[in-house]
């Protein structure tokens, strides 16, 4: 999870958008809808926005980088940064071995 306690569980938060959702109509607005539902979850507002916003990325109803698509864009950056990093040390250790063979080589 990025900036996220973990203190709602997937569930409670799927209950929470779904209630959203199917009482929007019930409501003059979405923020209304949302205003009225997070107080019974015990979430802020803006929480409860953000996770309808995720899911509908999710299901593709907002524009966006859905969930699974930026956790695999996640762990391929971590990845692709661990190589350069070991490239970068396997580069410097050659250069530093073939620095003392050429000295070996110069000595004898």
């Amino acid at each position: 999870m990025n900036k996220t306690t973990g203190k709602f569980s997937p569930e409670i938060r799927a209950r929470a958008v779904r209630l959203v959702l199917e009482h929007e109509g019930d409501h003059p607005s979405r923020w209304q809808a949302i205003l009225s539902v997070a107080p019974k979850i015990g979430c802020s507002a803006q929480t409860l926005n953000e996770w309808i916003k995720k899911t509908e990325t999710d299901s593709g109803r907002r524009a966006g980088v859905p969930s699974d698509m930026a956790a695999k864009m996640k762990a391929l950056e971590r990845e692709n940064r661990e190589l350069r990093q070991a490239n970068d040390i396997l580069r410097k250790a050659s250069a530093y071995f073939a620095q003392a063979e050429l000295d070996r080589r110069s000595k004898s």
